[in-house]
């Protein structure tokens, strides 16, 4: 029988950039909404259907490996009968089904090693993201692109936001302002990546970027695919961020939430 499609999330980065949070706990853990970003994530994922994963955990991992062990009582009415430790788990939550496999990577390994570290929980098919950023993105479309090129790998290229207000000149006046908007020129890495087994021969070891080494590895032997997604993405690595991703959150206003 085939594996079910697993989606690897890189959770295990020490988020120097945004100290303000990640000197407590690691960046996946950041909340949005009372809910840590890597809960969106996964969320986003589980609405396609694609409810298998592997966190690949270094710094501060164990607060990520106590999140999920204690996900039922966190999440669920409980009662404790005392002295004798019966606990019984009242109603549910809507992440039943989710499975997760909690694998420590190394607190320094970089983003190829880690996905080499992992390898034996994978198959022949298998999607590997980023903890810190979420997306609109359609999925299944995604897949399908992913199999309609035939190559061992795509990556979602996004357009970032700009970190200044945006000008529209016309005879020497502003006619038109926007404060940091979406660039629309630049493409970048937003993760939401898939890869073919195959893949997996390329990773050295612990020190290999996964950016610097496997990809352009991929791109140089021409089966690097790229997806374009001109939706919303955003990343999480400055504390402005974080308040933007809350805010959108607060108002109902957050575009990766297809499951609300």
């Amino acid at each position: 029988m085939a594996m079910v499609m697993k989606t690897v999330i890189l959770a295990g980065g020490l988020g120097t950039r945004l100290r303000e949070e990640t000197e407590f706990r690691p960046k996946p853990m950041v909340e949005i909404g009372g809910r840590p970003i890597l809960w969106h994530i996964m969320k986003s994922y589980a609405h396609y259907g694609l409810n298998e994963f592997v966190l690949c955990l270094g710094y501060k991992g164990d607060m990520i490996r106590d999140y999920f062990l204690n996900y039922e009582i966190r999440n669920r009415d409980v009662t404790v009968t005392l002295g004798t430790h019966d606990m019984t788990i009242h109603n549910a939550h809507t992440e039943t089904g989710w499975k997760i496999t909690l694998a420590d990577t190394g607190e320094h390994t970089n983003t190829g090693g880690r996905l080499k570290r992992v390898a034996s929980y994978l198959g022949e098919r298998f999607l590997v993201t980023y903890g810190d950023g979420v997306a609109d993105i359609n999925l299944n479309d995604l897949l399908a692109f992913h199999a309609q090129h035939g190559k061992l790998a795509t990556v979602t290229a996004v357009h970032p936001a700009s970190r200044f207000g945006e000008l529209s000149i016309a005879n020497g006046m502003v006619s038109l302002f926007q404060e940091k908007p979406q660039v629309h020129e630049g493409w970048i890495n937003g993760g939401f990546m898939v890869f073919q087994r195959p893949v997996l021969e390329f990773l050295a070891g612990d020190t290999e970027s996964l950016e610097q080494g496997l990809l352009a590895k991929l791109a140089s032997m021409k089966e690097l695919a790229v997806y374009q997604h001109a939706g919303f993405w955003q990343c999480m690595d400055t504390y402005r961020e974080t308040t933007v991703l809350n805010e959108l959150w607060r108002t109902g206003n957050a575009p990766w939430a297809a499951w609300r």
